[in-house]
C-alpha cells in the first residue's frame, strides 16, 4: 500500500477532479428537478418569474460556492461543515450540524428518494416488484459498494451521475426541439396572481433552493480528494455552475413544450414533456430517467454523509466504532452501515415525509453558519498577521455576507411559510444537546485518535 495514498485519518485518496465535479453535481441533481419545476410555477403565472425564481436559486448557491471553495481550501478535511463549525465556533456547533445531518437532512432526503426508486423502478417493471423489498436491496447494494473503497463508491457514482446527466440532457432537448411548443410566448407573462405576490414568490423559493441544495457534500470526501486546495475549490465552482444551467434549461424545455399555467397544474412535469416529444412511451422514459436520477443521487449521498459521522466518531462526539475503519478498503465500512440502516428504517417508517419539511431550513442554518466562519477565519489571520494563498472567495466580504443574508431570508421564509415544521426541526437541533453533553464528558479523559482506527 502506498502510505502517500493515505489520509491523516486512514482513508484512502481515490478522487480526482472530473470526479468531484461530479460529486459536486451529483449532490445537487436529485429528483427534485423532475416535479419542482411544476410547485414553482403553480404560484407563479408568469413564465418569466418561474425562471427568475431559478436564477435566483442558482445565485444563490453560487455564492455558497465562493464560501465552501475557501473553506474547502483552508480546511481540506474530511466532514465538510462539521469541521469548518467546530473548529471555529466548537465542537457543539459541529455536533448539532452531524446530528441533523444524520437524523433529518441526510437520511431523511435518502429514504424519500430511495421510495422514488422503488416506485419508479416498479413501474418499468409492471408493477411486479415489492417495493419495500426494492428499498432494502438498493440501500445493502449501495452500502456494499462503498464499503469496497473510495475508489469503487466514487466509480459507481461518477457512471451513475453522468448518465443521470445524460438522461436530463435529453429531456432539455425533447422539450426544446421535438415537442410541439405550446407556451413561452411573451404575451405569457404577466403579473403574479396571488394576493400577496411577495409571499407567493417566496414560497416558490423554498423548493427551488431544496432543488439547488446538496453542492456542500462534496466537502464531506474533502480528504479523499487529491490535492483538495485547489482541485475541490474548482470542482464546486465549475459544478455548481453546470447545474444552474441544466435547472434553467430544463424549465426553459418545460415552460416551452407545455406553458406555464398547463404546468403548474401537472403532478408530472416530465412524463408530460416526454409524452408531447414522443407519445405514449414518454411515460416510461419519464420513470427511466427518474429512477436513473434517484440512484445516482443515493450513490453519491452513500459515499459523502457517512464522513460527518466518522469524523464526529474520531472527536470522541459520537460512538467509537463509527470511527473505525477497514484495513483493506480503508473505508468507513460502521459509518456507511449506519447511513444505511438509518435511511432504510425511515424509508420503510415513512416517517421520512416529516422529517422531509425540516430539510430547507435546518440546511439554510447551518449553510448561513458555515459561511459565517469565512469572517471569523479572515479575521484570525488578520490578527495573527498571516497571509494565505490559495483560493480566496471573490469580492468577500460582499459576497460572503449576501449569501449570509440569503440564507437567514430563507429560514425567515420557511418559518413563515411552515411554522410548525419549522418548530420541530429545532426541536430535533436541541434534543441534540443531552446527546452531547454524555458523549464530551465521556470522551473527557480519552483523547481523538491520532491514527486510523481500523477494523479486522
Amino acid at each position: 500500500m502506498d502510505r502517500k495514498d493515505i489520509t491523516a485519518e486512514g482513508l484512502r485518496v481515490g478522487i480526482g477532479f472530473p470526479s468531484a465535479v461530479m460529486l459536486v453535481m451529483g449532490g445537487i441533481i436529485g429528483v427534485g428537478i423532475f416535479v419542482n419545476p411544476a410547485v414553482v410555477a403553480r404560484g407563479l403565472t408568469s413564465p418569466l418569474l418561474v425562471l427568475l425564481a431559478w436564477a435566483v436559486g442558482g445565485g444563490i448557491a453560487l455564492l455558497g460556492a465562493f464560501v465552501y471553495a475557501e473553506l474547502a481550501a483552508r480546511m481540506p478535511n474530511t466532514g465538510g461543515e462539521y469541521v469548518y463549525l467546530r473548529d471555529t465556533y466548537g465542537p457543539l456547533a459541529g455536533f448539532l450540524f452531524g446530528w441533523t445531518t444524520l437524523l433529518v437532512v441526510q437520511a431523511g432526503g435518502m429514504a424519500a428518494v430511495t421510495i422514488v426508486f422503488a416506485r419508479n423502478l416498479n413501474v418499468l417493471a409492471g408493477g411486479a416488484l415489492p417495493e419495500r423489498a426494492v428499498v432494502v436491496v438498493t440501500l445493502a447494494a449501495l452500502a456494499a459498494i462503498n464499503c469496497l473503497g473510495v475508489k469503487s463508491g466514487n466509480g459507481v457514482q461518477g457512471l451513475l451521475g453522468a448518465l443521470k446527466v445524460g438522461a436530463i440532457t435529453a429531456l432539455i432537448l425533447a422539450g426544446l426541439f421535438i415537442a410541439p411548443q405550446v407556451g413561452f410566448r411573451a404575451d405569457e407573462a404577466q403579473a403574479v396572481a396571488a394576493t400577496d405576490p411577495l409571499k407567493a414568490f417566496g414560497a416558490a423559493m423554498i423548493p427551488v433552493v431544496f432543488s439547488y441544495g446538496g453542492w456542500q457534500t462534496a466537502n464531506y470526501v474533502a480528504g479523499e480528494i487529491r490535492d483538495p486546495s485547489r482541485n475541490l475549490a474548482r470542482a464546486l465552482l465549475v459544478g455548481v455552475i453546470a447545474v444552474i444551467s441544466i435547472y434553467l434549461l430544463v424549465n426553459i424545455a418545460c415552460l416551452r413544450a407545455l406553458g406555464v399555467e398547463p404546468l403548474g397544474r401537472t403532478l408530472t412535469p416530465v412524463s408530460d414533456v416526454l409524452q408531447r416529444a414522443t407519445g405514449p412511451v414518454g411515460a416510461g422514459l419519464a420513470a427511466s430517467a427518474i429512477a436513473l436520477s434517484a440512484i445516482a443521487y443515493l450513490s453519491q449521498s452513500m459515499l459523502t454523509g457517512p464522513r460527518v459521522y466518522f469524523a464526529m466518531a474520531r472527536d470522541g462526539l459520537f460512538f467509537r466504532q463509527v470511527a473505525r475503519i477497514s484495513d483493506g478498503s480503508r473505508a468507513p465500512v460502521i459509518a456507511i452501515v449506519l447511513q444505511a440502516v438509518w435511511t432504510g428504517f425511515l424509508a420503510l417508517s415513512g416517517s421520512y415525509d416529516q422529517i422531509l419539511s425540516y430539510v430547507t431550513s435546518m440546511n439554510f442554518l447551518f449553510f448561513g453558519l458555515s459561511a459565517s466562519c469565512l469572517f471569523v477565519l479572515r479575521r484570525r489571520d488578520r490578527a495573527a498577521g498571516r497571509s494565505r494563498g490559495g483560493y480566496a472567495a471573490p469580492f468577500h466580504p460582499w459576497t460572503t455576507g449576501l449569501f449570509v443574508l440569503a440564507c437567514g431570508v430563507i429560514v425567515g421564509v420557511s418559518f413563515w411559510a411552515y411554522p410548525v415544521n419549522s418548530l420541530v426541526g429545532y426541536g430535533i437541533l436541541l434534543l441534540g444537546v443531552p446527546p452531547y453533553l454524555f458523549w464530551r464528558r465521556s470522551s473527557a479523559d480519552a483523547p481523538p485518535p491520532s491514527g486510523p482506527a481500523t477494523a479486522p
